[in-house]
C-alpha cells in the first residue's frame, strides 16, 4: 500500500515541478556563486601581484640609484620585518645561480624556475608563477623581474591569509548551497501545490461526477489565471453534458410516447380483425392501416436521423449554387392550395438576385417546414407572409410571419427542441420535429433561425444564411 502511494507521489505533477524548480534554482545559484568565487580569487591574486610589483619596483629603483648592495640590504630588512614565513627574495645571475637571498630556511623547497629566467632574458618584463607546497599546504605567489643588467630578482609572498579567506568562502558556499537547495525545494513544493491546486479540484470534481454527482462543478477563484480558465471551460463542458443528458432523457421519453401510440393502434387493429374473424376486406383495411402507421413511424425515425446527422456534421451539405428565389417561390406555390382551403392569405415577397450555396433538397425542406408550420397554426381568415431578401452584401434573410396563435413565453426557449410541442400546438397533428430539423439545416449551412412571437397575434421566424457574392457584368 505504501509502495503504491510512493509510486503515485513520484508521478505527481507537483513533485516534478518541485524538482525542476529546485534543480534550476540550484544550478543558477551554483553558477552565480562560482562566478563570484572566481571574481574574488582574481581580485585577491591581482592585489598580491600588485604588492609584489610595488616591492620589485622599489628594489629596482634602489639598485639603479644607490647600488645593488643597498637594494640587497633594504630587501633583507623588509623581509625580516614582514616575517620569514611571509616574504622571501633571491637575487640571481642570468644563468640562474643565486648570489643573495633572505632567510630561506622556511622556503627551501622553492626552487628557481629556469623557464621564467629564460623568458626574462628574452625580453619579458616580468613573470608570475604560483607554487603549492603540499606538505605544508602553503600557496606562494612568486615574481621574476630584471633587477639590473644580468641580475634577476625572485621575490615571493605567501598567500596564506588569502587562502584561508578563500577556504572559508568555499565552506560558506557549500553550507549556503545546501540551505538554498532545501529552501528552494520547500518553496518549489509550496508553489507547485498552489499551482496545481486547481487541477486537483478538477480531478476531484471529475471523480465525484464519475460517482454519479453530475451537478457538481469546479470552484472558480476568479483570479483570471490558466487554472481558472481550465475550471471555467470544464464547468461549461459539464453544463453542456448535463444538458445533452437531459435532452436525451426527454427525447427518449418523447420517442417512447410517440412510438407507443402507432404501435398500440397497429396491435389494436390486428387484434380486432383477428378476434372478429372479419372478411378479406377487413384484413385489407388492417394491412392498409398498418402500412400507414409504419410509414408514419419511418418518417419519424428518418427525420430524427437526419437531424442527428446534420447537427453532428456527418452529412455536410454540398456547396451547390442555387437560386434561393426559385426555391421559396416553389414552396409558396406548393402550399398555396392548402392555405386557400383553410381560408388563409399566403403572400410571397421575393428578391430575385439572391443566390446561396448548399444542398437544394435540404433548403427546400427547411422552407417547406416553416411555411407548413405557419399555415398549421393560423386560423381561417389569417395570413402568412413569406419574404426573401439580401441584407448588405453577404447575409440572405428569409422571414415567415403568420397571424396565428403565437407561442407563449414559457415555450419560447424550447420551441426548437425535438418532440417538444407547446400547449397551443398539442391539438394539431405533427411530430414536433419540423422546427428542430429546420434549425439543424440552417446551422449546417452556416446560418441560424430566430423567432419572435406574441401570443394570439402571431409568430415570425427569421432564417439567416450566408449568401454568395453578387455577380457583376
Amino acid at each position: 500500500m505504501s509502495s503504491g502511494k510512493t509510486r503515485r507521489s513520484r508521478n505527481t505533477l507537483a513533485l516534478r515541478l518541485t524538482l525542476w524548480y529546485a534543480g534550476i534554482f540550484t544550478v543558477s545559484s551554483f553558477v552565480a556563486f562560482f562566478l563570484f568565487y572566481m571574481l574574488v580569487t582574481s581580485v585577491v591574486r591581482d592585489r598580491t601581484d600588485q604588492d609584489l610589483m610595488n616591492q620589485a619596483r622599489r628594489y629596482i629603483v634602489l639598485a639603479s640609484t644607490e647600488g645593488l648592495e643597498e637594494a640587497k640590504r633594504v630587501a633583507v630588512v623588509e623581509t625580516h620585518a614582514a616575517g620569514v614565513r611571509k616574504v622571501f627574495f633571491r637575487m640571481l645571475y642570468a644563468d640562474g645561480v643565486a648570489f643573495s637571498s633572505s632567510n630561506m630556511s622556511y622556503w627551501k623547497d622553492i626552487g628557481i624556475h629556469v623557464n621564467a629566467i629564460r623568458q626574462l632574458v628574452e625580453g619579458t618584463d616580468h613573470v608570475f608563477e604560483t607554487m603549492n607546497l603540499s606538505e605544508r599546504r602553503d600557496e606562494v605567489r612568486i615574481l621574476y623581474v630584471m633587477l639590473g643588467p644580468n641580475i634577476i630578482l625572485q621575490i615571493g609572498e605567501a598567500v596564506e591569509g588569502s587562502s584561508r579567506f578563500l577556504e572559508a568562502f568555499r565552506r560558506i558556499f557549500i553550507v549556503t548551497m545546501g540551505f538554498l537547495i532545501v529552501l528552494a525545494a520547500g518553496i518549489g513544493w509550496f508553489m507547485a501545490k498552489r499551482a496545481v491546486s486547481g487541477v486537483e479540484a478538477v480531478t476531484r470534481t471529475a471523480r465525484e461526477i464519475s460517482a454519479g454527482t453530475l451537478g457538481r462543478r469546479v470552484p472558480v477563484n476568479m483570479r483570471g489565471d490558466e487554472i481558472d480558465q481550465l475550471a471555467i471551460t470544464f464547468n461549461e463542458m459539464l453544463d453542456r453534458i448535463e444538458a445533452l443528458i437531459r435532452e436525451m432523457k426527454e427525447m427518449s421519453d418523447n420517442i417512447a410516447h410517440d412510438l407507443k401510440s402507432p404501435i398500440t393502434r397497429i396491435r389494436g387493429a390486428a387484434e380486432v380483425t383477428l378476434s372478429t374473424s372479419g372478411s378479406p376486406e377487413d384484413f385489407e383495411n388492417m394491412a392498409a392501416s398498418t402500412i400507414e402507421e409504419c410509414d408514419r413511424l419511418l418518417d419519424t425515425i428518418n427525420t430524427m436521423l437526419m437531424i442527428s446527422r446534420t447537427e453532428s456534421g456527418v452529412d455536410r451539405p454540398p456547396q451547390e449554387k442555387m437560386k434561393a428565389a426559385e426555391l421559396v417561390r416553389e414552396a409558396c406555390d406548393l402550399y398555396e392550395p392548402a392555405a386557400s382551403d383553410k381560408g388563409i392569405v399566403l403572400t410571397c415577397e421575393i428578391e430575385e438576385a439572391v443566390d446561396v450555396a448548399g444542398d437544394k433538397r435540404m433548403i427546400r425542406r427547411m422552407v417547406a417546414n416553416l411555411i407548413d408550420n405557419a399555415i398549421k397554426y393560423t386560423s381561417s381568415g389569417g395570413r402568412v407572409d413569406v419574404r426573401l431578401w439580401r441584407e448588405g452584401s453577404n447575409d440572405i434573410l428569409l422571414t415567415v410571419s403568420d397571424s396565428g396563435t403565437g407561442i407563449s413565453p414559457e415555450d419560447l426557449p424550447r420551441i426548437f427542441d425535438r418532440f417538444y410541442r407547446g400547449d397551443r400546438s398539442r391539438s394539431e397533428a405533427g411530430l414536433g420535429l419540423g422546427l428542430s430539423l429546420a434549425r439543424a439545416i440552417a446551422r449546417a449551412h452556416g446560418g441560424d433561425i430566430t423567432l419572435t412571437s406574441i401570443p394570439d397575434r402571431g409568430t415570425t421566424f427569421t432564417v439567416t444564411l450566408p449568401g454568395m457574392p453578387i455577380e457583376t457584368a
